[in-house]
Parts: C-alpha cells; sequence; structure tokens
C-alpha cells in the first residue's frame, strides 16, 4: 500500500491518474478533458461545482470518482425542508447511558456529493461553510474533524429557478472549481446505449484502481510541483485583470489565484510534470475564476458570461515564456 504521507514520485503518480481515468471511461463517454479535471480538483484537494442540465452524468462522474479511487462516500439530496443536522449530524440521547452520543451524518465521508445544492434553503446550505473551509463540523460546541481527504461534488440545475435557492457568493468561492459536462457527440450517445445493453444492467459496477493511501500520495505529490515566479505573477496578473474589467462589479478573490495554481499543479502531475507551464494556467483558468466575478447588472441583461471575462484575461495578460531553472 502507498504511504500517505510520502508524495509518490512523477511517474507513479502519472500512471495513478492514467489508471483512475481510463477507469471512469469506462462508464462516462467521451468526456476526457471534463474527467481530467474533476481529478485535477481531487489531487489539489478542492471542492467542485457541476452546473448543467440533468440527466448528463453529474451524479454519476460523482460516484464513479470515489468508487474507482477506493473513498468513502455520502449522498445528500437536498431538498426544501432538509435541515443542517442532516447533513452534518446531531445529538441523540443515550437511555442506557444517560448522556448524548454523536451520530454523524452523510459529510463525514471522502466524498460527498451535495445533489441538487441549490434546492436547499440558506440554513442548510450554510451547514457546509465550516466543513468545505475548515474541514470539521460543530455540533452543541464541539468540534468533529472531517476524515481526510475531504471533498464536496455539489451538483445543480442552471436554468431551474422555481424552488431553488440560489447560493451566496460566500458559499460559491469556496469551490475550488466550477465545471460543466455537456452534451456527448451523437457517437458517445450510441456508444452509451452500446455498453448499457452489453452490461445488462443500469447501474454501472466499477473495480477500485486506487485506495485512500495513493489519493493522499498524490495530493502530497501536487505539492512538490515547481510554480515558477513568472507562473505566479501571470496567475495574480490574470487575477487583477478580472477586477479591472469594466463588465464586473466584483473580480476573482485572492482564492481565485490559489485555485490557478492549485489546478495547474495538479495538471502538472497528469501530465508526468514536476513543474506547471502557462498553458496549465490557461487551461483551468476558466473553472477555477468564473464563478467568482459578479457582473454588473445591466451585463446580465445583455447575456454577459464570466468566462468572457476571464478569456478577456488571457487575452490581454502577456503570458510568460521562461521555465522554472529546475524543471527536467
Amino acid at each position: 500500500m502507498t504511504d500517505p504521507k510520502r508524495a509518490i514520485g512523477p511517474d507513479a503518480a502519472a500512471d495513478a491518474c492514467t489508471a483512475i481515468l481510463d477507469a471512469l471511461e469506462t462508464v462516462i463517454v467521451g468526456k476526457r478533458s471534463q474527467l481530467e479535471l474533476i481529478l485535477s480538483g481531487l489531487l489539489a484537494n478542492g471542492h467542485m461545482l457541476l452546473e448543467d442540465l440533468p440527466g448528463l452524468g453529474k451524479t454519476l462522474i460523482a460516484r464513479s470518482l470515489a468508487q474507482v479511487t477506493g473513498l468513502s462516500v455520502g449522498r445528500v439530496q437536498f431538498t426544501p425542508d432538509l435541515m443542517p443536522a442532516d447533513v452534518t449530524g446531531s445529538l441523540l440521547y443515550d437511555q442506557r447511558r444517560q448522556d448524548f452520543d454523536f451520530r454523524p451524518g452523510p459529510i463525514f465521508n471522502n466524498v460527498v456529493l451535495g445533489d441538487e445544492i441549490n434546492r436547499a434553503p440558506p440554513k442548510t446550505q450554510a451547514a457546509l461553510l465550516e466543513a468545505m473551509q475548515e474541514r470539521q463540523v460543530t455540533v452543541d460546541g464541539e468540534s468533529h474533524p472531517l476524515p481526510a481527504p475531504f471533498i464536496v461534488l455539489a451538483t445543480q440545475n442552471p436554468i431551474e429557478f422555481e424552488g431553488t435557492y440560489p447560493l451566496p457568493e460566500a458559499q460559491i468561492d469556496r469551490f475550488l472549481l466550477r465545471t460543466s459536462i455537456g452534451y456527448p457527440s451523437k457517437a458517445d450517445d450510441a456508444e452509451i446505449i452500446r455498453r448499457r445493453l452489453a452490461r445488462r444492467t443500469d447501474s454501472a459496477s466499477l473495480t477500485p484502481v486506487a485506495d485512500r493511501a495513493t489519493v493522499l500520495s498524490l495530493q502530497a505529490a501536487n505539492e512538490d510541483v515547481v510554480v515558477s515566479d513568472a507562473v505566479i505573477d501571470y496567475c495574480v496578473s490574470l487575477v487583477h485583470a478580472t477586477r479591472q474589467s469594466t463588465q464586473v462589479s466584483a473580480g476573482a478573490s485572492p482564492r481565485g489565484v490559489e485555485a490557478l495554481v492549485k489546478l495547474a499543479r495538479a495538471r502538472a502531475v497528469i501530465d508526468r510534470r514536476r513543474y506547471t507551464t502557462p498553458d496549465d494556467v490557461k487551461a483551468v483558468a476558466v473553472p477555477a475564476l468564473a464563478h467568482r466575478i459578479v457582473l454588473r447588472p445591466e451585463m446580465w441583461v445583455r447575456g454577459g458570461d464570466a468566462a468572457e471575462v476571464v478569456g478577456d484575461a488571457l487575452d490581454s495578460v502577456p503570458t510568460p515564456t521562461t521555465l522554472p531553472t529546475d524543471s527536467p
């Protein structure tokens, strides 16, 4: 078993990532780039928001990721009547001991699938804030640490507004990335049906190709990736460019810079490198920054898109050409 306290080498890390991606592709057809982004989020130990139409595989991806990595998974179906204790857990009175016992909720898992997170009222959404930021839950004044790794994979439908509660900016900012899955191509749709007919059941069973220790070692390997001053300055310049845009009332937060660096390092791990490049940053800029940008009201009326603000920043900020001096 891999030592979770020690980072594995770039070749072993890349091989483990490839095995995870290949296993996911046995049930997720034609979405390699999206799977790589989600795996990058896992390596960066960050929470992810999957925002797309129903039936495109958001829940399947979250569940499959937990299966192939051997991580425990807890699923929370967010509904208007869901209470915070249904997520975090609660104190129950034990008559034999004449004392209260804490019964942990589904959030005490490595991967927590928050399905349709915007259907729960703000009070319940807020139950996730401490968990997402501090990796702990406080109940009746006592803190309970969450298992490592701890990742929230939340889903929401971007076009349904009836019976929903938009996530507050403070909570959206805690997601390392936001991405969508998108419709499959015609050929991929046909392949999905062929695979369903071949396995003769709706549910797909996946065999783990990694374990919790491997995931922790991959996260440790992520911390060993070199980030040059040039790449750091590039990330900072991109974030500041979003703040200076005339289309926004609030640009990307400082967490945006951290997200860019974390995801760029994860891409380097997947690509068998110990150093980051500007191309790594460009590949993750939109999913790392767009959800942190608040457009001006008039831009909403005109159909503006935060992704366009990030695209403008990528176009306007010069790309550095230097690499780390200790890169291979």
